[in-house]
């Protein structure tokens, strides 16, 4: 009785104030707050994973990573809430979705099934388990295909034998679901060349979406235009070139004037020709490349870009030698401290994709002949003259055919070594005229250097011994002397048919050794 008593006098007081004129006395009466909703928990254990790969076998790859990421995890939900999709997993399906910006074809196996989720119009009624498990595939999937690439064991098969970068998915992703985000684009886990590359494709892809650019038509038994030559392909030179940066200035005139050369020696020089005072006819097919064969060779060169470990950049000083671009760079403190031309191995005796550390320097030194020249060159020659060993300075030594120091040693008169199964080394050569070819794939494989002797002193500008004068003296020696590096350097031979210099220019090389083509295959699962 007193309680209902309490109940009427409260309800009394509160509908007088309530029915007060006074804004002052006003009583707002608001709905009781909701009972708080209990946190989403879903259990995604061991047997919860076996039965998604069941479901999704072409996934099959990422289980043993998926399933210790889950149990690092607590066996619970990871991209789910009360809401729906977390913000890092609709950051992670909005990356994939853009993956084409990364060179890489959108390819997910499952990808309709993937995308009705996050569109919120899957018809499959996945379970909440299955939703959460294929967007952690989706994780795995992007960070291999952008960060790793093609596995080691495929990029062995395309002999190319550098050190692969290692990156551990597992260590990520235990941070990224502790922090809540997820951090694509951490400089510091790419080659930076990717990076620059990956700029370069932007523009390209978009002067395709503009219509590419015309191909130049020249009239047939066409030879050069020079400075005062008038044509109408002259016009089309320039709009080419404007298209693409090498002319600031389209004034579209059909005479050949200095500026337009200028420019066109510019897009030789980024091309792997020399630069000339005329435009030729190899040049204007070059121009005339489809800017669709551009991007694809980008591509390509992107994603050799993912299998170099970017801790490389970070060694003090190094060497590294690009094939198609037949040219070797020797690295300090991150910048170019020298450069050289050099010719590599030709088609059929290419020079090895490998790297090694380089330890010793052999002035005058002798030629110890491979068992497979002996074979194909040294002993027909001597079937056919009995003087032929003497004749090209050549001895027998313990079995071996070796040449002789000196100035017509095949070596020249300098080599650096680093030691490999691949008996692939750097020298000096006889033969300077081929330097002056624009294509230099003429070796049994090593590497010949166009300037030696300053290669020479700059490994052993430490050493106050070693002055330039005794370098000399030791090189003109004829007597063969080792030299030991007071430190190891690492040596980096490479393969990029695509590359952005230190000056941010865009550089194209001949693909001289045909691997892009298959590369570019696989990447879009076109290889049988």
């Amino acid at each position: 009785m007193k309680l209902h008593y309490k109940f009427i006098l409260l309800s009394f007081i509160a509908c007088t104030l309530s029915c007060g004129n006074s804004k002052k006395d006003k009583i707002i009466l608001t709905k009781p707050a909701k009972a708080e909703v209990a946190e989403l928990q879903i259990i995604v254990d061991s047997s919860t994973v076996s039965r998604f790969y069941q479901a999704y076998p072409k996934l099959s790859t990422f289980q043993k990573e998926v399933q210790h990421l889950y149990k690092t995890q607590g066996s619970k939900q990871l991209w789910l809430d009360n809401k729906g999709i977390v913000e890092f997993g609709n950051t992670l399906f909005n990356k994939y979705r853009d993956i084409e910006s990364e060179g890489l074809p959108k390819d997910f196996p499952y990808n309709d099934s993937l995308t009705a989720i996050f569109e919120r119009a899957s018809k499959d009624r996945l379970t909440k388990a299955s939703t959460d498990l294929l967007i952690s595939n989706l994780y795995f999937y992007y960070g291999q295909k952008v960060y790793s690439g093609v596995d080691s064991k495929t990029t062995t098969s395309l002999e190319w034998l550098l050190p692969r970068k290692k990156l551990n998915y597992t260590s990520f992703s235990d941070s990224i679901f502790k922090q809540k985000t997820v951090q694509f684009d951490d400089k510091n886990k790419m080659f930076s060349q990717y990076y620059k590359l990956r700029d370069v494709l932007h523009k390209y892809k978009k002067i395709e979406a503009s219509g590419g650019w015309k191909s130049i038509e020249v009239n047939e038994g066409f030879k050069s235009f020079k400075v005062g030559d008038s044509s109408e392909a002259i016009a089309q030179i320039r709009e080419r070139l404007f298209t693409t940066g090498e002319l600031k200035e389209n004034t579209q005139s059909a005479v050949c004037d200095s500026v337009l050369i200028a420019a066109v020696k510019d897009y030789q020089i980024h091309h792997g020709n020399a630069a000339k005072n005329t435009i030729l006819p190899q040049h204007i097919a070059e121009m005339n490349v489809p800017v669709a064969d551009r991007i694809k060779t980008i591509i390509v060169n992107m994603e050799r870009c993912r299998w170099i470990d970017p801790n490389l950049e970070k060694d003090k000083e190094y060497l590294e030698v690009n094939i198609p671009e037949f040219k070797l760079y020797l690295i300090r403190d991150g910048k170019i401290a020298f450069s050289s031309s050099v010719v590599v191995g030709k088609a059929m005796t290419q020079t090895v994709i490998f790297s090694g550390m380089m330890q010793y320097i052999v002035f005058s030194p002798y030629w110890n002949i491979p068992q497979s020249i002996v074979k194909s060159e040294i002993k027909p020659g001597m079937e056919r003259d009995k003087n032929y060993l003497a004749k090209k300075n050549l001895e027998w030594n313990n079995g071996q055919v070796r040449q002789l120091p000196g100035r017509n040693n095949s070596l020249g008169l300098v080599k650096f070594l680093f030691p490999n199964s691949n008996n692939i080394y750097l020298h000096d050569t006889p033969s300077k005229s081929l330097f002056d070819r624009e294509k230099r794939a003429f070796s049994h494989g090593c590497v010949r250097v166009q300037k030696p002797r300053e290669l020479a002193i700059e490994l052993m500008r430490n050493d106050s011994k070693w002055t330039p004068e005794k370098i000399d003296s030791a090189m003109h020696a004829g007597k063969e002397k080792w030299y030991t590096l007071q430190k190891k350097i690492p040596v980096y031979i490479g393969y990029f048919t695509a590359w952005v210099d230190k000056e941010g220019q865009m550089n194209f090389y001949k693909d001289v050794y045909d691997r892009d083509d298959r590369l570019a295959k696989l990447l879009y699962n076109e290889e049988k």
